[in-house]
């Protein structure tokens, strides 16, 4: 097992050539990550005796001075099992597992099961459309309601576009964003994730922005990154005030006709908390395949904040508070939360 950098040519090489391997496996996503936050990225892997990484997963080191050292693989990222398949290594739990102790960290958490280590069962699930090269054809198995927004979303007003520019991403999504983690009682990522998002990921073509507009008005947008066989649905904004023209479905039936017609295997549709039923009935109508996530964690350490619910006395002054009062929490507490 060695510890190596992200910006390895070798780990990059092994994301291209694993058909496992998914948008948050590539280095940008973990650059993106430790950027954003001040996290220390690596990667720990096994080589060959070419010296090849034929096994790894990415990792940032959060914590610090006053909290212990932690490795995390990764955070704010629903799944990222390690890169294994093809490697013989039947032994990865125990060799990241002494890695760990080797370097004096409390703990390492992985976004998947890992082969020899047991793993714990979220609260949360992940729906996965399988896709083909007709996007009619994956439309035939979809919810007769879900067809039937679909065809009215069609017939307008809302068009959809493909985002062209950063401010797209960070003004027009961004202030969606802020508004619904603002009726949710959440706190909001910082303005500069999604800054960099844009540099690291959207424009080098590692994923595109969907937004649809009403006249002048952005109603809806929805983030898509996207890896060799895999586009994932990663963040989603709307005003309800415009639900009745269902620009929702608008934006995920461009994103499954684009994904067919490009070649693309399967649509994630992304993690659902169990505590959200309609969002968890909105996924299976598109004909998805429900999977209970499960994370991996070696050593010991305290409750991930961010997978919890904050406390309801934190969510309903969220609610009430104006937008630059959320933004300015998200800047607080969103690093804490890894």
């Amino acid at each position: 097992m060695v510890r190596c950098s992200i910006e390895d040519p070798g780990w990059l090489e092994l994301v291209r050539a694993d058909p496992a391997a998914l948008p948050f496996h590539h280095p940008a996503w973990t650059l993106l990550l430790a950027e954003s936050y001040a996290f220390k990225p690596f990667v720990l892997g096994f080589v060959d005796g070419s010296g090849r990484i034929v096994a790894g997963i990415p990792v940032v080191e959060v914590g610090g001075r006053f909290r212990g050292r932690r490795w995390v693989s990764l955070p704010f990222t629903d799944v990222c099992p390690p890169l294994v398949a093809d490697s013989g290594v039947d032994s990865f739990a125990a060799e990241i597992d002494q890695a760990r102790r080797d370097a004096g960290i409390a703990s390492l958490e992985v976004r998947a099961r890992i082969p020899g280590a047991s793993a714990g069962e979220q609260p949360a699930l992940l729906h996965e459309l399988p896709l083909t090269a007709d996007p009619e054809e994956v439309a035939a198995s979809f919810r007769a309601s879900v067809r039937r927004n679909i065809r009215a979303a069609e017939r307008g007003p809302a068009v959809v576009r493909i985002a062209s520019s950063e401010s797209d991403l960070t003004e027009s999504f961004y202030r969606l964003h802020v508004d619904v983690r603002r009726r949710l009682g959440l706190p909001v990522q910082p303005r500069r994730f999604f800054r960099l998002l844009w540099s690291r990921m959207i424009q080098p073509g590692l994923g595109r922005v969907l937004l649809a507009d009403v006249g002048t008005e952005t109603v809806a947008a929805a983030v898509f990154l996207t890896w060799n066989r895999s586009v994932v649905y990663k963040y989603g904004a709307s005003d309800p005030k415009h639900w009745p023209l269902r620009p929702n479905n608008l934006l995920f039936w461009e994103a499954i006709k684009w994904a067919c017609e490009n070649g693309y295997e399967r649509l994630d549709f992304g993690r659902t908390n169990l505590n959200a039923p309609s969002l968890r009935r909105f996924k299976l109508g598109w004909a998805t395949e429900e999977h209970r996530l499960e994370y991996t964690l070696l050593g010991s350490a305290p409750t991930n904040g961010l997978r919890d619910e904050p406390p309801q006395i934190v969510r309903s002054a969220i609610r009430r508070s104006p937008r630059w009062v959320v933004r300015a929490l998200g800047e607080i507490l969103y690093r804490g939360a890894a």
